[in-house]
């Protein structure tokens, strides 16, 4: 079953371009391992959103495990100005 997850990430104005890039950075490594459908970048006025689509869940779980040994950075921090917000999908 394809599975996706859509974030929404909230930097300070100060670090939003270093965000983007991150998150770029990101969607690259998830676009590498095998299952990842997709990994896309989005802005909008107040937000940074990652979308990204895998065949299943396992694709999902070993995309992170690839991006985490690449050493990217994907970690919560004082960069950002509110908590991320998520939402986890399975096709229906």
């Amino acid at each position: 079953m394809k599975v996706g997850m859509v974030a929404s990430h909230y930097p300070h104005a100060a670090h939003r371009e270093e965000f983007i890039a991150r998150v770029h950075r990101v969607a690259e490594e998830f676009r590498r391992t095998p299952g990842c459908l997709s990994a896309d970048c989005w802005v909008s006025e107040e937000a940074v959103i990652s979308i990204v689509q895998w065949e299943s869940e396992e694709d999902c779980a070993a995309s992170f495990a690839a991006v985490v040994a690449a050493g990217l950075d994907i970690d919560f921090d004082e960069r950002e100005a509110r908590p991320r917000e998520i939402a986890r999908l399975a096709a229906a």
